[in-house]
């Protein structure tokens, strides 16, 4: 599923914010603490809710105090609005409040329209730990057919309908929408994990904070070689003298990553290797995985990166959405947004105290720039981006 829109209330800098027709790579450009940070963890935070509950994703944010907006009284809500691949448009919409202290559910819906003008069907609608859900999905598609739904309860009021009811095979939309915000990737990559040799096992992705990719390199070198050897060819590119790179075994059962110079005899291990190596590195490694993620969120991946790379890095990120997972990125790079396009920006500005998003493609004065031949990086180095709300 594409994610086609996004609205926010009461979360943090969002009292109100609304992005629109967002394209399959969305990039996201704005001085520090305007809620670039924010945004990546609207989906953080819902992943969290799925995997734990509400109660325990709010904790982890220091608790529903910390999250709601600065004087806001109502709900923290979010509705997402997603595409299917020649599908129907599917809306989730959450809503959480606190009853007698405690953080709930105050309202939870799943919904796909039917059709242009065609009444949508609640797949499921839940408050508080109680609520509906379809019985008949099968007949969804069928013109006709009327929804048949049952009471449903929860074990407790601060736990999602999609993870209660997603674990159930009969609720195979729930199951299936479960199963996709679970494989969202929000990335928290740190080098210093990425670094150490870790006991020998089996991982298929990276994970957000890159702890394992050792693992994951030795996955792809035994079940991927083709994809593989085309990181590594794109290594020895973009970092000179680079000539090979092996996940080996230890004899005490661990995987290390070795790194072949040139122009030594030997390899260098991990931990000797310079920071934007091992960023490279694990950057190709997470945007060549076979099975791409349908949501990779990543902060700044300019960091330690050498400015004249950055421009193919973006251009990795096209592609790797190209294949299916949509990409959002943050960024304060001139160099990485030269490799954008203008229509996959979105700018944000914070306004007394709350930030608002506007895309940039809606400013005539940056379209007839780009049109003139300038680039998205350059307009940003410039300050231009600061007049998009100025004019709308």
């Amino acid at each position: 599923m594409h994610i086609e829109s996004i609205s926010i209330r009461n979360y943090r800098v969002f009292r109100e914010a609304n992005m629109t027709d967002i394209p399959s790579m969305c990039v996201l450009v704005g001085a520090n603490g305007t809620g670039k940070s924010t945004m990546f963890d609207v989906f953080g935070f819902l992943r969290d809710a799925l995997t734990h509950n509400v109660d325990k994703a709010l904790a982890m944010r220091g608790g529903f105090n910390e999250v709601i907006s600065r004087n806001a009284e109502g709900p923290v809500s979010f509705e997402i609005k997603f595409r299917e691949v020649n599908g129907p448009l599917v809306t989730y919409s959450l809503s959480i409040g606190l009853d007698s202290g405690r953080p709930v559910v105050a309202s939870e819906v799943l919904k796909y329209r039917r059709g242009q003008h065609g009444q949508p069907w609640k797949f499921l609608e839940f408050s508080k730990g109680h609520g509906q859900a379809i019985t008949n999905e099968d007949d969804y598609k069928m013109p006709e057919s009327e929804m048949q739904r049952e009471p449903q309860e929860l074990e407790s009021p601060d736990i999602l309908a999609i993870k209660g009811l997603g674990q159930f095979q009969r609720f195979k939309v729930v199951t299936a929408f479960r199963k996709l915000i679970e494989n969202w990737h929000v990335s928290d990559f740190h080098i210093h994990e990425a670094r150490p040799s870790h006991e020998e096992g089996y991982a298929e992705h990276l994970s957000a904070r890159g702890e394992n990719l050792a693992l994951v390199s030795q996955f792809l070198y035994d079940r991927h070689r083709d994809i593989f050897d085309e990181v590594l060819r794109k290594m020895a590119e973009r970092v000179p003298g680079v000539s090979k790179v092996e996940a080996q075994p230890t004899i005490d059962g661990r995987i290390v990553l070795r790194f072949q110079d040139g122009s030594f005899k030997d390899p260098f291990i991990a931990r000797y290797v310079s920071d934007g190596t091992i960023k490279m590195f694990a950057y190709l490694v997470l945007l060549h995985d076979p099975s791409p993620h349908p949501l990779l969120c990543v902060e700044e991946p300019e960091n330690q990166l050498y400015p004249q790379l950055l421009q193919e890095l973006a251009e990795e990120f096209r592609q790797y959405s190209e294949r299916g997972g949509q990409v959002f990125v943050s960024t304060h790079s001139p160099d990485f947004l030269n490799g954008t396009r203008l229509d996959e920006v979105f700018y944000l500005r914070k306004m007394n105290g709350f930030t608002t998003l506007q895309r940039a493609r809606d400013s005539e004065v940056l379209r007839n720039l780009v049109a003139e031949g300038e680039l998205p990086g350059a307009l940003w180095k410039q300050g231009l981006f600061e007049e998009i709300n100025s004019e709308l």
